[in-house]
């Protein structure tokens, strides 16, 4: 199932996962991702955006752990796959790949992330 893509790429409530701190993250994600859509040869920007998504991740992860989340593993092996190929960008970035990470994270809040809502103790 795929979920549209907002025009400009910022993030609004139908992405809630209905906890304010990954809420606000995933805020900065979008943010980032839309940074390096708009400066492509930036390559302060798009170390921020890796920067960014490292941290997230782990973050969410350790809460779903903490929370003994049942698709805790399959959810990091989803973060690490994503996150190895984002490493590899080297600006300029093309808008092709801006586009796949606009399109990776829609999909990931949208589909992956809404599994743990109601199931973490944050």
């Amino acid at each position: 199932m795929s979920h549209p893509i907002p025009e400009p790429f910022v993030w609004d409530e139908s992405f809630k996962v209905f906890y304010d701190k990954l809420d606000g993250e995933h805020q900065g994600l979008f943010q980032a991702i839309f940074d390096v859509g708009k400066t492509p040869n930036d390559s302060g920007v798009l170390a921020k955006l890796v920067e960014l998504m490292d941290s997230h991740f782990a973050h969410e992860e350790r809460e779903m752990k903490k929370a003994a989340f049942d698709g805790h593993d399959e959810h990091k092996d989803n973060h690490d796959e994503f996150l190895a190929s984002l490493k590899k960008l080297k600006t300029p970035v093309a808008q092709e790949s801006v586009q796949w990470a606009k399109n990776w994270l829609v999909h990931h809040i949208k589909v992956t992330d809404s599994k743990y809502s109601g199931k973490l103790h944050l």
